[in-house]
C-alpha cells in the first residue's frame, strides 16, 4: 500500500498578517498531482486542517473543495482533528462522509476502531488517534495521571487491543509532541502542568506511525515521522524543506519512505546586520523576493529603517532592533527633585539612538508631552497641540 502522510494544514492561517490562502490552494493542487503521479492509495491527514476552531468561510470552503477533490481521487483518506481544530464541528457528518472513502475521525472514544482497507497483501487497520486534551479524557478514560503521555498510552492500549484480535498491518496517527524532536516557533503551546512531550517508545510495534503537530519534518526512526506542514508559518522554519512523506508498506509490514517537496510559494530569509551593510550587500540580491525577518544592529537607531528596507526587500515583513548601544539605565535617580516630563523624554530618546535630539524633534515631543498631560499641569513652552504621525515620522 502506498501511503502520502501529510499534516498541519492550518487553513486559513496568515503570516505575519500576509494571507496564505492561495499558497494554501497551491498545495492542495500539488497534493491532488502527487496522489495520482505516484498511485497513492491512502492519504492521511494529522491533525490541524484549520488554524483556529472557528475557521474564516473561505478556510471552510477550501477544505470542503479539498476532500471532495480527494473523494474523487484514486486514494482512500483518513483524516483526524489536531489541537487547533475543533473536534465536534471538523467530524460533523462524519459517518455519512466515509461511504465517500473519506474517514474523518475526531472522537477520542473510538481510538481504538480502525478504518479497515486492504491491498494485494491483505488487511490494512488505520488508528486515526486525534488530538487529547489531558483534561477531557482522564475522567472518562480513569488516567492515573494528568498528563500527555497518560492520554495517548491509554489510546495506544486500545489500539494494541484490537490489533491482538486482527491480522492486519497496522498504521497510527497521532497529533502530538514527540520527545526527541525539534519544535518551531508557529506551533502552539500544548503542555499541561509544563509538560507537553510524550515518548516515541509509545508507538513501538505499529508498521508506521504518521505524525502531526511539529511543523519540521522530522524522522524519529524508519517506522515513525512527522510530515511537518506544508508552509512555513514563522520565520523559525526558515530552513525548513516543507512536504509530505511517500510511505510504501509492504506485505510483511515494512515500510520505506521518500520525502516529496512541497512547492515553495515564497523563501524565507533573515536577515542581520548594520542597516547600510544591509542594504548595499550585493549578496543579498537574491532576498529581493523572499519574506525578509531584519535584526538591526545599529549602535544609533536608524530613521525610517523599515521604509528604506521595503525599498530594496518589498517583503520585509518584521524588522527587530538589538543595539550595540550601552542598555537604557534609570532616567532617575530616588531622592532627587522632580524633573520636567519633556526633559525625561529627550533624555529617553539621547539614550535609546545613542545621540541627542535635533531642536525640531525636541519642539514635536514637548507637544506630544504636552497633549498627553491630563492634570493640567503642562509645560507652557509650545502649543499642547501633538501630531503623531508627525511625531513618528521624524523621530524614527
Amino acid at each position: 500500500m502506498r501511503i502520502l502522510h501529510t499534516s498541519d494544514w492550518h487553513l486559513g492561517r496568515s503570516f505575519h498578517r500576509e494571507g496564505m490562502l492561495t499558497h494554501q490552494a497551491a498545495f492542495v493542487d500539488h497534493l491532488l498531482e502527487v496522489v495520482e503521479q505516484e498511485r497513492v492509495d491512502l492519504v492521511v491527514v494529522s491533525g490541524d486542517v484549520y488554524d483556529r476552531a472557528l475557521p474564516q468561510v473561505d478556510a471552510v470552503r477550501l477544505a470542503s473543495e479539498t476532500l471532495a477533490r480527494l473523494a474523487a481521487s484514486r486514494a482512500n483518506v483518513v483524516l483526524t482533528s489536531g489541537n487547533h481544530d475543533s473536534a465536534q464541528r471538523l467530524g460533523f457528518g462524519s459517518s455519512l462522509i466515509d461511504a465517500a472513502g473519506v474517514f474523518i475521525r475526531t472522537d477520542a472514544g473510538r481510538v481504538g476502531e480502525p478504518v479497515l482497507l486492504h491491498d494485494e497483501h491483505g488487511p490494512v487497520a488505520v488508528y486515526g488517534i486525534p488530538y487529547l486534551d489531558p483534561d477531557a479524557v482522564r475522567e472518562p478514560w480513569g488516567l492515573p495521571a494528568r498528563s500527555h503521555e497518560a492520554a495517548l498510552a491509554e489510546a495506544m492500549r486500545r489500539v494494541r487491543a484490537d490489533l491482538t484480535g486482527r491480522s492486519a498491518r497496522s498504521v497510527v496517527m497521532a497529533h502530538a509532541f514527540v520527545a526527541g524532536c525539534e519544535p518551531s516557533d508557529s506551533e502552539r503551546d500544548i503542555s499541561v502542568g509544563g509538560v507537553s512531550m510524550v515518548s516515541a517508545s509509545l508507538f513501538d510495534g505499529i508498521d508506521y506511525t504518521a505524525l502531526g503537530h511539529l511543523h519540521g519534518s522530522q524522522s524519529l526512526s524508519a517506522t515513525v515521522r512527522y510530515s511537518g506542514s506544508p508552509l512555513a508559518y514563522s520565520f523559525s522554519e526558515t530552513g525548513h524543506v516543507k512536504g509530505s512523506w511517500l510511505v510504501d508498506l509492504d506485505g510483511s509490514g515494512a515500510t520505506t519512505a521518500e520525502f516529496v517537496p512541497a512547492p515553495v510559494p515564497r523563501s524565507l530569509a533573515r536577515l542581520r546586520g548594520e542597516l547600510e551593510s544591509l542594504l548595499s550587500d550585493p549578496d543579498l540580491d537574491a532576498h529581493r523576493d523572499s519574506w525578509v525577518q531584519v535584526t538591526l544592529t545599529d549602535a544609533v537607531r536608524p530613521s525610517q529603517a523599515m521604509e528604506r528596507l521595503r525599498r530594496r526587500f518589498p517583503h520585509t515583513l518584521v524588522l527587530g532592533f538589538e543595539s550595540t548601544a550601552p542598555v537604557i539605565g534609570p532616567l532617575t535617580t530616588p531622592g532627587t527633585s522632580s524633573r520636567r516630563d519633556r526633559d525625561l523624554v529627550a533624555d529617553f530618546v539621547a539614550e535609546l539612538r545613542g545621540t541627542a535630539a535635533s531642536p525640531a524633534e525636541l519642539e514635536l515631543l514637548g507637544r506630544a508631552v504636552d497633549a498627553c498631560c491630563a492634570d493640567g499641569d503642562v509645560d507652557t513652552l509650545v502649543t499642547p497641540t501633538a501630531d503623531a504621525e508627525e511625531f513618528a515620522e521624524v523621530l524614527f
